[in-house]
This record gives structure tokens, C-alpha cells and sequence, in this order.
């Protein structure tokens, strides 16, 4: 394919003594990068610095994948919000593997998480849910996340009768919590880094956890370095 557009890499981050223990401070100190970029007007461009890729399979092991948004990240793992009824919420009650990728190509980075899925405490959920905007949360409870619809419009009605139901009085809990609504924090087994390089001799360092330690706890993780 002649046409095929080509671009040199140079990222920086996995430079031979200055890899960690443990693969939290990469993660910090990455993410920081990327929601700094994405302010940033005169940075290289990345748009939505949260956005991570989760890949589940169903309970015949059928696999999907999906972007969402990281609304949790701790040295427990990152985590996401969902409606626990969807497919990634069907998948994981089905089986709790779990993969997932954040991914800034302006930056040359990017993590892969491997593990599985817990869900996150009904307080953590409640305190994550009142801070979203008041549309976000009638959203919530107007969608029936991953089943069929007929057309928007019917969205849109269902999405009207909830704002009636539950007006935005500007209080943290004038929308309650929908019973079928969650969280779900990726316990990491495997973490890998990757920076791209020069003619494809790209960085690549891999971090197994022996047991179920949070990212920050150098006890639990090995870290080798991996052929591009």
C-alpha cells in the first residue's frame, strides 16, 4: 500500500534505569501528562486524556470491546461507571476477565491492563454519581444501556419524563441513584507500558503482579523489559 502514511515516533519514559518497582508511579505520572496535554492549546493534541478501552467476554467467551471514560483511578486499579445491566455489565457478571488500554498516540504511550473486575462500593458509586452534572445523571435513568430502541425519538421521551420526574433543583441528590447503575475497578494482574520509537523499536516494559497488591506496592510486582 503506497499511500500509507507513515509518522516517526519519539516518545520518552521507559529509558533503561528509570523504570520503577511498581507500575503506579508510570501510571501518575503518564495520565498527569496526557489531562495536561489535553488543556493545553499549544500541546500536541489529545482529546479525551480518560478515555480507556475494555474488552470483556461473554459467558461463551466472545469477546467485545469498547471506550469509555476512567472515572476511578487508585493504586486498587482503574475503574469506569456503567449500567450494570449492559453488555460489559452481562459480560462481567458472566466472567470477570477483564483487558484494558489507555492510549495517547500524540504522546507515544500507552498502558494495557489485564486482570479482573470488582465492583466498586455503593458510597464510592453515590459520591461519583451526585458529582455528575444533572443531565448526565436523567441519562442515566432514561437509558436501558445496550438494548434495542426504536428510533431517538423514543430516548429523547423517556429522557423528558425522567427531567419531570426528577427537576434539577441544583442539589447533589435530586437525582437518586438507579438501583441498576455501578462501577467497576479493573484489579490489574498485568500491567504493560509502551513508547514509541524511532523505526519501530518501540519500548516495551511488562509488569506481572504474584498476588492481588495494589499498583504501588513493589512486594507484588516483577517487571520485565519486552522485544518491540
Amino acid at each position: 500500500m503506497s499511500d500509507v502514511t507513515r509518522w516517526d515516533y519519539d516518545g520518552h519514559g521507559l529509558e533503561d534505569g528509570q523504570v520503577p518497582d511498581a507500575p503506579w508511579p508510570i501510571i501518575t505520572e503518564w495520565v498527569r501528562q496526557a489531562r495536561e496535554a489535553a488543556a493545553d492549546d499549544d500541546a500536541p493534541g489529545v482529546q479525551e486524556p480518560d478515555a480507556i478501552s475494555v474488552a470483556t467476554v461473554n459467558a461463551d467467551g466472545s469477546p467485545t470491546v469498547r471506550t469509555v471514560l476512567m472515572r476511578y483511578l487508585t493504586p486498587g486499579g482503574p475503574g469506569f461507571y456503567t449500567n450494570l445491566t449492559s453488555r460489559k455489565g452481562s459480560d462481567i457478571a458472566a466472567d470477570p476477565r477483564i483487558a484494558a488500554s489507555l492510549t495517547w498516540p500524540a504522546l507515544y504511550h500507552s498502558i494495557r491492563f489485564t486482570g479482573r473486575a470488582e465492583q466498586l462500593p455503593r458510597d464510592v458509586v453515590t459520591q461519583y454519581f451526585q458529582s455528575r452534572p444533572w443531565g448526565s445523571r436523567i441519562s442515566a435513568w432514561a437509558s436501558r444501556q445496550s438494548a434495542p430502541l426504536t428510533g431517538r425519538s423514543e430516548l429523547e421521551q423517556v429522557e423528558r419524563e425522567y427531567a419531570q420526574r426528577y427537576p434539577d433543583n441544583g442539589r447533589a441528590d435530586d437525582v437518586p441513584l438507579p438501583s441498576f447503575w455501578g462501577g467497576y475497578l479493573i484489579r490489574a494482574e498485568t500491567v504493560e507500558f509502551w513508547v514509541g520509537q524511532r523505526s519501530r523499536l518501540h519500548d516495551r516494559v511488562l509488569f506481572q503482579c504474584s498476588g492481588d497488591g495494589p499498583l504501588d506496592d513493589p512486594s507484588c510486582w516483577t517487571n520485565e523489559r519486552l522485544q518491540p
